[in-house]
C-alpha cells in the first residue's frame, strides 16, 4: 500500500476491518512531534506502529467550493443530499428511509451518514435542498483510538493530522505492543495466575526494606506474579532506646514463638491505653512522686496499682480551683496491705511498670488474638524455616500495631521456588505482561516472613496509620512561673516564703545561736579547695551572650569587713579604669 493522508485513510477505513495496523511514514511530523489531546501528550515518530482499535465521528465540515464558506453540520443533521448537477446529470439516488412511504412526497437522496459511508459519494460535489451551495464538500474529523507501544492509555488523536502513513497490519500479526502497567494496578486485576511480567522501570521511591532482594528489582527483569498474599503484618521495633532502635515487619506466617514481657509506661496517660481491653492492667511504681495538692496522693517506690477507671476531679490551688481528669487506681503497698483507690492525674510523670507472670508461649496470631497491642515480648523459640532468625538477637521487640496493607507474592523467573512480597502502594512500579508461559512449580520459601524497615520509611509509616488517642495532657504550670507575676495567697498552712538577703561576711562571726546559722571558719585555718559548679542548664540564656559560671570566692580572698569591703572597691576601679580607656579611644578617634 502507498503511503497515504491519515485523513484520506481514515475516511476511506471500513469500521468493520479494525483493527487495522499503521506505520507512521513522514509529514510534518517527520521527525517525531509531541501534540496534546484532551490534556494528554502524544509522540508520533517517522516508524511508529499503532493499532486502530475504533473511530468517532467529531464533526463534519460542509464547505462550498464556489464561494469558499464553511459550516459545521451538526451530527443529528436531517438534510438530504444528492450528487450535483455540475458534476453529473440529475438522478434519482438511494431513498431516504426516513421518507418513504409519503405519496406525492418522496424526495430522493442520502442522509449524512449514508453519505459517509458511501465510497461512490466520498469526495463528490453534492446538494441539499436546506444549504445554499450547488457544489458542497462534506470533510469528517474522527477521532482515531489507537494502541502504541509502552503506551498504558489509548491513544486518541484527530483524523486531521498531518501525517502520512500506511497499512502494515498483514506483515504485522507477530508484533505484541506492550501496553505498561503499575504493580499497583495488578492488585485489581482478575484473572488466573501466576503471570510472568518484565519490570520496565525499577521501583520510585527509596527503599522501604532492607534487604538483598530490592536492589534484583531492576528494569528489564523478569518475575513470576503469583497473586495477593492473605497474610497480615505486625510492626514491631527492638527495645533498645529510640536512636539504636531497628524496626521490623512481621509476617503472620513467622512461626517463632514469644514470652511475654512488662511493660513500661512513663506517664499516667499511657496507663489509660489499657482501659477498654478484657485484660486488667496492674504496675509497679519505680519512682517517688509528692503530689502538690491536697487532694491528690504522693507515690512511692514498690506500690501496686490497678487501673480500674476514668474519672474527674476538682483540684484547688492557691484560691483556684478547676476539674482535672484522674485514672482511678486500687494501690497497695505489699501482699498484706490492703487496697484503697487513688486518684492520679494523666499528667503525672512517674515510672510504672508492669507485672507480668505469664510464661506461655505465643505465636504470633494468638499475641493479636489474645493480648492488647502494644505489648513487649522475647522471642522464646526461633524460626526454624528461616536461615538465620534475627529475632533472637534481640532482648525485648515491641509489638507495636497490626497492619492490613495487601502484598503480592513474587519471585524473579530465574529462582522460581524462592518467593518474596512486596506492598505495591509502597513500592510500586512499571511493568508489563510478556504472554510468556509460566512453570507450574509454586514457591516453597518465603524470603519475607520478617522484613527490616529503612529508618526513613518508619517514621513514614507511622503517619500513614490511623490515630484516634487524643493527646497527652499538659502538666501544670509550676509554681515558681506563677510566682514572678505576683503575690499568691497562701494555700491551707503553707505560705511561701521571699528569700532572705545574704548577710555580709564582716557580720558572719557574730552571729546569735539562735539563728541556726553556722559562723564562717578562721581565715588561719586552710580550707579545702572549692569544686567549682558547672553552668545551671536551665538558667536563662540570652541571644548573643556567652553564659559562663561566676567563680566561687577564695577563702584566702575573705579577711575581715574592710578586706570584703575593698574587694567590692577593686571592682568599681576597674570598672573606671575601663571607662576611661574608652573615653581616651573616643577622644582619639
Amino acid at each position: 500500500m502507498e503511503p497515504l493522508a491519515l485523513q484520506d485513510y481514515i475516511c476511506s477505513l471500513d469500521p468493520a476491518a479494525l483493527p487495522r495496523v499503521l506505520r507512521v511514514c513522514s509529514g510534518v511530523y517527520f521527525q517525531g512531534s509531541v501534540y496534546e489531546m484532551s490534556g494528554r501528550e502524544c509522540c508520533l515518530s517517522t516508524g511508529d506502529l499503532m493499532k486502530i482499535t475504533g473511530l468517532r465521528l467529531l464533526s463534519v465540515v460542509c464547505e462550498d467550493q464556489e464561494t469558499g464558506r464553511a459550516t459545521d453540520l451538526p451530527l443529528n443533521f436531517t438534510g438530504h443530499f444528492q450528487l450535483s448537477g455540475a458534476t453529473l446529470p440529475d438522478q434519482p439516488l438511494v431513498p431516504s428511509a426516513m421518507h418513504q412511504g409519503r405519496e406525492g412526497k418522496e424526495p430522493w437522496g442520502c442522509t449524512l451518514h449514508q453519505v459517509l459511508r458511501s465510497e461512490a459519494l466520498r469526495g463528490q460535489a453534492l446538494c441539499c435542498a436546506t444549504l445554499p451551495g450547488r457544489a458542497l464538500h462534506l470533510c469528517p474529523v474522527y477521532e482515531v483510538q489507537a494502541v502504541m507501544h509502552m503506551r498504558k492509555e489509548v491513544v486518541k488523536i484527530p483524523s486531521t493530522l498531518e501525517v502520512d502513513v500506511e497499512d502494515v497490519t498483514e506483515e504485522s500479526q507477530h508484533i505484541y505492543f506492550i501496553k505498561p502497567q503499575m504493580l499497583s494496578e495488578v492488585l485489581g486485576m482478575d484473572g488466573a495466575f501466576p503471570k510472568q511480567a518484565e519490570i520496565l522501570e525499577g521501583p520510585e521511591h527509596l527503599p522501604i526494606f532492607e534487604n538483598d532482594w530490592i536492589p534484583r528489582l531492576y528494569k528489564g527483569q523478569k518475575i513470576l506474579i503469583h497473586g495477593r498474599s492473605c497474610a497480615w503484618r505486625v510492626l514491631a521495633s527492638s527495645c533498645k532506646g529510640r536512636r539504636s532502635s531497628r524496626h521490623f515487619l512481621l509476617s503472620s506466617t513467622y512461626q517463632g514463638k514469644f514470652r511475654r514481657r512488662p511493660r513500661e509506661f512513663p506517664t499516667v496517660f499511657d496507663l489509660t491505653a489499657s482501659l477498654g481491653t478484657s485484660q486488667a492492667l496492674r504496675v509497679v511504681v519505680t519512682k517517688d512522686w509528692e503530689s502538690t495538692e491536697e487532694e491528690l496522693p504522693s507515690l512511692s517506690v514498690g506500690d501496686r496499682l490497678e487501673v480500674l477507671h476514668l474519672a474527674k476531679t476538682q483540684v484547688c490551688r492557691q484560691a483556684e480551683c478547676k476539674t482535672i481528669d484522674v485514672l482511678i487506681c486500687s494501690r497497695s503497698s505489699g501482699e498484706d496491705e490492703e487496697c484503697e483507690q487513688v486518684m492520679l492525674p494523666l499528667h503525672l510523670e512517674g515510672g510504672f511498670v508492669e507485672e507480668v507472670s505469664d510464661c506461655r508461649r505465643y505465636s504470633l496470631p494468638e499475641i493479636v488474638e489474645q493480648l492488647p497491642l502494644p505489648c513487649e515480648v522475647k522471642v522464646a523459640t526461633k524460626d526454624s524455616s528461616l536461615a538465620s532468625d534475627i529475632l533472637s538477637s534481640f532482648s525485648a521487640l515491641r509489638l507495636e500495631a497490626q497492619i492490613t496493607e495487601p502484598f503480592l507474592v513474587i519471585s524473579l523467573c530465574e529462582e522460581p521456588s524462592v518467593s518474596f512480597q512486596i506492598p505495591p502502594r509502597w513500592l510500586d512500579m512499571a511493568l508489563f505482561f510478556t504472554g510468556e508461559p509460566v512453570p507450574s512449580q509454586t514457591p516453597s520459601t518465603d524470603r519475607s516472613k520478617v522484613e527490616e524497615l529503612t529508618e526513613a520509611f518508619y517514621y513514614h509509616l507511622l503517619k500513614l496509620m490511623p490515630s484516634d488517642a487524643a493527646p497527652p495532657p499538659r502538666p501544670p504550670k509550676r509554681r515558681d512561673s506563677r510566682d514572678k507575676a505576683g503575690p499568691q495567697l497562701p494555700r491551707g498552712k503553707e505560705s511561701v516564703e521571699k528569700p532572705k538577703p545574704l548577710l555580709p561576711l564582716a557580720s558572719s562571726t557574730a552571729l546569735p545561736k539562735e539563728s541556726g546559722l553556722l559562723p564562717l571558719k578562721p581565715t588561719s585555718v586552710q580550707s579545702p579547695p572549692v569544686v567549682r559548679s558547672t553552668p545551671n542548664a536551665y538558667a536563662p540564656h540570652r541571644p548573643g551572650v556567652q553564659q559562663t559560671p561566676k567563680p566561687f570566692p577564695r577563702a584566702r580572698d575573705v579577711k575581715s569587713s574592710d578586706d570584703s569591703d575593698h574587694d567590692y572597691e577593686l571592682v568599681d576601679e576597674d570598672l573606671t579604669q575601663t571607662i576611661h580607656k574608652m573615653k581616651g579611644a573616643v577622644l582619639h578617634y
